[in-house]
Order: structure tokens, then C-alpha cells, then sequence
């Protein structure tokens, strides 16, 4: 039987391969999963130790925006 990709896997896979972690418009542009929130829960609730750092930068239009970058602890 062929194992089917879902986001809560190829996110879990892309935090074990990228150290920087993600963020929402990463995991929507990457794997159209718009709710990045929900899926880094239910990791957490399988036992992944996965951490969120605050992030403030400028946006495009030079406002101040904080965002989260979601990062897997090794």
C-alpha cells in the first residue's frame, strides 16, 4: 500500500532538513497548508519538541510585524 504525503508530514520532514525552522507563508507557498498553527499542535501532541521564536521585522511596506518561525529541536 502506498503511504499518502500529508502537510503534518512533509512539514514534520522539511523541519528535520531546514535548522531555520518555518513560517506560515513558507508552509502555504511551500505546501499549501494554510493552517501551520494547527499542524505544529498536533506534532507537539505526537511528542515533537518543536519551538516557536517570535520574529519582528519590517514588511514590504515598512510597517512593523511580528511573525512566528516554527523550529524543531534536535
Amino acid at each position: 500500500m502506498k503511504k499518502t504525503k500529508t502537510q503534518k508530514s512533509e512539514i514534520l520532514r522539511y523541519l528535520m532538513t531546514h535548522k531555520r525552522g518555518i513560517t506560515s507563508i513558507q508552509a502555504i507557498e511551500l505546501f499549501g497548508a494554510t493552517r501551520l498553527s494547527d499542524i505544529i499542535f498536533r506534532l507537539r501532541k505526537e511528542g515533537h519538541d518543536i519551538v516557536t521564536e517570535q520574529v519582528t521585522r519590517k514588511n514590504r511596506y515598512g510597517h512593523v510585524t511580528t511573525f512566528a518561525v516554527y523550529k524543531l529541536v534536535a
